[in-house]
């Protein structure tokens, strides 16, 4: 559901339920008569669906960490660069070139972020709970799946982590052990939610037992759970309510917001002054200078990624594209002359990365380093994003921040259909029986959209693509290596920059072979970057538990291996 002053009232409700706030606990306020109503319980579900993007009053840790959207962790990924200078955000530089520490800001405000989101859903669980009178059934389903969906955040970024449950949160019991990985409890909740919740929300935003079942299927997906995986996600491709939007670039614009292709998205929106509803958490990563004023130059798209989009006869260089660059204008002044990339590129590339010579998000022509914050001395190279940067004509949907910083109140898909019908092809290549038919047929749904898309136009308005855009469907999968590699290579095409990445390279167990080549083949233009970036080992496969969060335990919690 879109967040609107809704928030507020909750928070107040909660805050302020009582005069002796400042002396009791705050878990004294869920016993409060006054809760113990549907409008308590939904004033807290609202609580627990806002945590989702990150943003809350109390936040410890670096605050940009914190994002729903998880642009950070493309950072760690071979998707993104850290964007800016290389001084801004030192501690992200740290993790961009592999210098992790225990105590670092970030991971501790993304743990704690998470665990916020936990705690208020608990908090709805826990309220329902005591409440004798009344069917809230539907009401503790949406709580559990948000719990469900906050835990796997947890469990994919630390592996072996606490589970607190409603009733660790209720007796405040939130000193719990990190002995095992909670896979089994995460389940659990997405089964009741998909017990539970309708088929359809008349409310947008809302999960349903549609949404539940996807993200069961994401669940065991991650555990490798093949065939379990593609019978779930297998079923919300064939029965459920989803389909691909015609336009591809469109996930990406207010006409993607809450469609058909949406599964479930953090519910972004703005106002006319400051505005804690828009994308607070992405306020970063806007062109710096560029075109509308805005700031500050962050989450910079890799040249690894834009060579992924190179294609011959239509088809990716799924072995070989980085054995030749797209043309890089590093280095090189807005006022010198140069020369965009002739050979044929997938038309996604220029929907993804914002690069020299091609209109930037209707906003005219990218001219290069004179848009760029960072420096040819930096890390981060000279492409700017382009999927959580607003398109010209729709600025209602803009918010300012409080120090001037633009805010997007478009939505971010956490998940969507695309995603869904990359995963099933992906189990039906893994499952006991392989399916590679079905694995090219979803695979080629997805190609065959970005083929039918409108491409990007060039900027002198002769109506010809800005591009020499190619992109074709792929006539079979001969066996099921090269299947594995086409569906993985498919997801980095469809959902690059978009926080997927990283924890899908770990999963794959090949995050330490791939960032290790990427590091080589990025020094190629971005020669700062070759020189700085630390060795990748097999212990980056998790993030390290925050060592505050370690010794607030008493030493109950223990650290990931390797740190």
């Amino acid at each position: 559901m879109k967040r609107t002053v809704t928030y507020l009232i909750m928070l107040f409700a909660i805050l302020a339920c009582s005069d002796e706030f400042t002396e009791s606990p705050a878990i004294g306020a869920l016993s409060d008569e006054s809760l113990k109503n549907e409008t308590g319980v939904d004033l807290m579900l609202v609580g627990a669906y806002s945590a989702i993007d990150g943003v809350r009053a109390n936040e410890f840790g670096e605050g940009w960490s914190m994002s729903g959207d998880n642009w950070v962790m493309d950072v760690l990924s071979d998707d993104a660069h850290k964007g800016s200078t290389d001084g801004d955000q030192q501690e992200l530089y740290n993790l961009e070139t592999m210098t992790w520490a225990t105590g670092s800001s970030y991971f501790y405000g993304k743990w704690g972020a998470i665990f916020a989101g936990i705690n208020r859903a608990n908090a709805v669980i826990a309220l329902i709970e005591t409440i004798e009178e009344g069917d809230f059934s539907s009401q503790l389903a949406e709580a559990r799946f948000l719990r469900g969906h906050y835990n796997f955040e947890l469990q994919k970024m630390w592996g072996k982590v606490p589970y607190i449950s409603e009733e660790n949160y209720a007796a405040t019991e939130f000193n719990q052990p990190n002995t095992s990985d909670i896979w089994e409890q995460i389940e659990t909740d997405f089964q009741f939610a998909i017990d539970n919740l309708p088929a359809t929300q008349a409310q947008v935003g809302k999960p349903t037992s549609w949404t539940a079942k996807a993200f069961m299927g994401k669940a065991h997906l991650y555990q490798s759970d093949w065939d379990t995986a593609f019978t779930l996600l297998n079923e919300v491709v064939t029965s459920g309510p989803y389909d691909l939007l015609p336009d591809y670039v469109d996930n990406f614009r207010l006409a993607g917001d809450n469609s058909v292709e949406s599964i479930f998205a953090i519910q972004f929106t703005t106002d006319d002054g400051q505005s804690y509803n828009a994308n607070v958490k992405g306020a970063l990563n806007f062109p710096n200078p560029g075109p509308f004023g805005s700031c500050c130059g962050f989450y910079s798209p890799t040249q690894d990624l834009l060579n992924a989009f190179q294609t011959n006869s239509g088809l990716p260089l799924l072995d070989t594209y980085n054995q030749t660059d797209v043309n890089s204008d590093f280095g090189i002044a807005s006022s010198e002359d140069f020369t965009p990339f002739e050979g044929p590129l997938d038309p996604r590339a220029d929907y993804t990365v914002g690069r020299r010579g091609i209109d930037y998000n209707g906003y005219g022509e990218h001219p290069g380093n004179d848009w760029i914050r960072a420096e040819n001395s930096d890390i981060s190279g000279t492409y700017l994003p382009k999927k959580n940067v607003y398109w010209v004509g729709e600025t209602g949907n803009i918010s300012t921040g409080s120090w001037g910083e633009q805010l997007s109140g478009v939505n971010y898909h956490i998940m969507r259909f695309a995603d869904v019908l990359l995963m099933a092809a992906e189990a039906a290549v893994e499952k006991s029986s392989p399916d590679l038919d079905l694995a090219l047929q979803y695979v080629n749904r997805v190609r065959a959209r970005a083929k039918s898309s409108n491409y990007m136009k060039a900027v002198d308005d002769s109506g010809d693509d800005a591009a020499n855009y190619e992109i074709n469907l792929y006539t079979s999968f001969p066996n099921a290596s090269y299947a594995r590699k086409a569906v993985r290579f498919e997801r980095r095409l469809e959902l690059g920059m978009e926080g997927h990445r990283l924890f899908d390279l770990r999963r794959w167990g090949n995050y330490v072979q791939v960032m290790t080549e990427y590091a080589e083949n990025e020094g190629r233009t971005i020669i700062p970057f070759g020189e700085e970036v630390k060795t990748y080992s097999d212990f980056h496969n998790l993030f390290p538990i925050p060592v505050t969060a370690i010794d607030l335990s008493g030493g109950i919690l223990e650290q990931n291996s390797g740190y």
